[in-house]
C-alpha cells in the first residue's frame, strides 16, 4: 500500500530551550501535527543536556514516524563559545535523525523567514501569525521556540516540494531538465 502523506520534523536547536513541530504534507494540504519544546536545566552538566536532546528527537521520531527531518542552522555570531555550544546541541538532534535513517536538510534563519513570510528580516510575531494562517490553529505557543520549529518544518516542504508518493511529480535538474520532463506545463 502507498503512503499518501508525509510527516515532516523541525528542530529549532538550542541548550537551554529546544523546538520542535511536526507537520503532515497529503496531497495539497498541510496540517500541524503538533510543537513544543524541550526546556532543559541550566544547572545540568552541558553532556546531561546533550544527551537529553539526542532522547527528545529520538523519541519525537519513534512516536511520529517523520519522513523528513530539517534543522534551523546556527546563525554566526560574536560569542564563539555559544555558537560551539550551539552546534554540539544541533550535532546530537542530526545524529538522532541520521541514527534512525532520515535524511536531514538545514535551513539558516534567514532562509526559514524568507519562505514562510517572505521577508527574511521578518520579526519572530510575523513568522508565527503567518504559520498560524497556514496551518490553521489559533492559540499562541507559550515559546516562540516551537514556532521557529514549526517554521523551520514548512520552510522545509515549500523549499523541497516533496512529492507525495503516486502523485507522478517529477524532479528536475535545472530548467532544461525540467522541460524535457514536463513539456504538458510549458506555455
Amino acid at each position: 500500500m502507498q503512503k499518501v502523506s508525509k510527516i515532516i520534523l523541525g528542530i529549532d536547536p538550542g541548550t537551554i530551550i529546544m523546538g520542535y513541530g511536526l507537520i503532515k504534507i497529503t496531497g495539497q494540504n498541510m496540517s500541524l501535527i503538533d510543537m513544543g519544546v524541550l526546556k532543559l536545566s541550566a544547572k545540568d552538566d552541558a553532556y546531561q543536556r546533550l544527551e537529553k536532546i539526542h532522547q527528545k528527537v529520538h523519541q519525537l521520531i519513534i512516536s511520529f514516524k517523520p519522513d523528513h527531518f530539517a534543522i534551523e542552522a546556527p546563525f554566526y555570531g560574536k560569542n564563539v563559545q555559544s555558537m560551539l555550544k550551539l552546534g554540539r546541541a544541533q550535532g546530537v538532534a542530526i545524529a538522532a535523525a541520521m541514527q534512525a535513517g532520515l535524511s536531514v536538510c538545514e535551513y539558516s534563519p534567514k532562509k526559514i523567514k524568507q519562505s514562510i513570510t517572505g521577508n527574511g528580516n521578518a520579526g519572530k510575531e510575523q513568522v508565527m501569525k503567518m504559520l498560524q494562517n497556514l496551518l490553521k490553529f489559533t492559540e499562541d505557543p507559550k515559546h516562540m521556540d516551537s514556532s521557529d520549529a514549526l517554521a523551520v518544518a514548512v520552510c522545509h516542504h515549500f523549499q523541497q516540494n516533496i512529492p507525495v508518493t503516486g502523485v507522478g511529480v517529477k524532479k528536475a535538474n535545472g530548467w532544461k531538465d525540467f522541460l524535457l520532463k514536463n513539456p504538458g506545463r510549458v506555455k
